[in-house]
């Protein structure tokens, strides 16, 4: 056989079984890492199993992912499509899964525009996770398509139910009452920063838990009190600056995401304020970066969500009877943290 040198000859699959002296099949189940029928049992030995991998390392074997996936109707592909990718929470999402994948031979891919419905109708992956973005009316219709071309989903939307795809589910307006509510136990000031689509918003929204509860308690709801940032870290960089440079700052701040209050405080250690003795802060998400920020940062979110989400999606790559779609719901809780554990003035 050729050497691996430019134009070398790819020994085959046929040449491994011959070399280990099985079937083409077992080669096949055992280079997929496939040992156990769908009945349960073995199909071949630990011993065999050596042996064939013994043989593919001697002869420099390697599958084709091509071949393969034509064979199999599997990619080995886990995509993610992940509308905001400098989120805590979508970098948290993407960790979990890629570990999760690993473990189980496949490899994940990040989808980076966000066009995902074009991206796997060209390229179809062993299961695509999406994040639906609000608002996105025709996601439905192109769901479907992708379901009646085979495709396995799991979807992230408050809104959409399971239509041949699975939902994760995690309504966030709820757990927002409990942030902003937390915050008035300690705080009459209280000031927000809101994503623009949040604040503007047709219905119920991550801002609205903040206006009905400030107007409830009897506070003013203060437009001065109020930044807008849009989908980038430097831009709520730049609003919780605006907001914290206010010679009649606020004492507390409302953030609708983790990344927002989390730029929050870097703002306000820039400023020589301390975080919660001058300024108490609470974000939304329960991200990973929350967890580990100086100081922590008290939130609400499911628990446990990241891991319990790359189970589910790695479960659905690996699902061998397509169902009808399964909810998965995460309800919110509060979690506080040093951020607004402090005592600070009201």
């Amino acid at each position: 056989m050729a050497d691996d040198g430019e134009g070398a000859r790819r020994p085959t699959v046929h040449e491994v079984a011959r070399e280990a002296g099985v079937s083409i099949a077992t080669v096949s189940y055992v280079l997929a890492d496939r040992p156990v029928r769908p009945g349960g049992g073995r199909r071949y030995s630990i011993a065999t199993e050596a042996r064939v991998k013994a043989a593919a390392d001697r002869l420099r074997y390697r599958p084709n992912p091509s071949a393969q996936a034509v064979r199999t109707g599997r990619t080995g592909v886990v995509q993610l499509s992940l509308h905001m990718l400098s989120d805590p929470w979508a970098l948290a999402v993407a960790d979990s899964v890629n570990t999760a994948a690993k473990a189980r031979g496949l490899t994940t891919m990040i989808l980076a525009d966000g066009d995902w419905s074009d991206a796997l109708e060209r390229q179809p992956t062993d299961v695509a996770f999406i994040d639906i973005v609000p608002g996105a009316a025709d996601a439905p219709e192109r769901l479907a398509r992708l379901v009646e071309r085979g495709q396995r989903l799991v979807v992230f939307s408050d809104t959409l139910e399971p239509a041949g795809f699975d939902v994760v589910r995690s309504a966030a307006v709820p757990g927002c009452y409990l942030a902003v509510e937390h915050l008035l136990q300690g705080h009459t000031q209280i000031g927000c920063l809101t994503a623009s689509s949040a604040r503007h918003a047709v219905g119920p929204s991550r801002y609205t838990p903040y206006v009905e509860l400030l107007t409830a308690a009897g506070h003013e709801v203060r437009d001065d009190w109020v930044e807008e940032f849009t989908d980038s870290n430097e831009s709520a960089y730049l609003a919780a600056s605006q907001l914290l440079s206010r010679p009649d700052r606020p004492t507390a701040i409302y953030a609708t995401t983790d990344f927002a209050a989390l730029a929050a405080v870097n703002a306000a250690h820039r400023l020589g304020l301390r975080v919660p003795e001058d300024v108490a802060i609470i974000g939304v998400g329960n991200t990973l970066a929350g967890e580990h920020s100086d100081p922590t940062l008290s939130t609400v979110g499911p628990s446990k969500f990241y891991e319990r989400v790359a189970e589910i999606i790695v479960a659905k790559a690996l699902e061998t009877e397509p169902d009808g779609g399964t909810l998965h719901d995460f309800p919110w809780s509060l979690i506080v943290r040093a951020s607004t554990s402090g005592k600070a003035a009201a």
